[in-house]
């Protein structure tokens, strides 16, 4: 599982996956959702920019041909936040990779 950098709570930053490895030949990501564990463990899509989940809040998300991207605020600190990534490339493939984002007050 891969680590993102931490994040204070007062921030507002975006966290990017890197997919061009995982991409088959030509292939482009198509489409984009992103996910986080909500309190009891569960995976929870972060579907409406300004949702908050587990007192961690989906700012927004965008991509590039190979690059996934969300924005994220708040986050409760001294936890780790478990994102999900999956992405539809343009052959039709899904794939989902995992990251944890810790939180530490700076």
């Amino acid at each position: 599982m891969f680590t993102w950098p931490s994040k204070d709570p007062d921030e507002t930053v975006d966290f990017s996956m890197d997919w061009s490895r995982y991409l088959n030949d030509q292939a482009t990501i198509d489409n984009v959702i992103w996910f986080v564990d909500n309190a009891s463990g569960t995976k929870t899509e972060l579907a409406s920019v300004n949702d908050v989940v587990n007192g961690i809040q989906f700012v927004g998300k965008s991509n590039t041909n190979t690059v996934a991207t969300i924005n994220v605020a708040l986050g409760t600190n001294n936890f780790k936040y478990k994102f999900s990534c999956q992405i539809r490339d343009t052959s039709g493939t899904i794939a989902e990779r995992t990251v944890l984002l810790p939180i530490k007050e700076t």
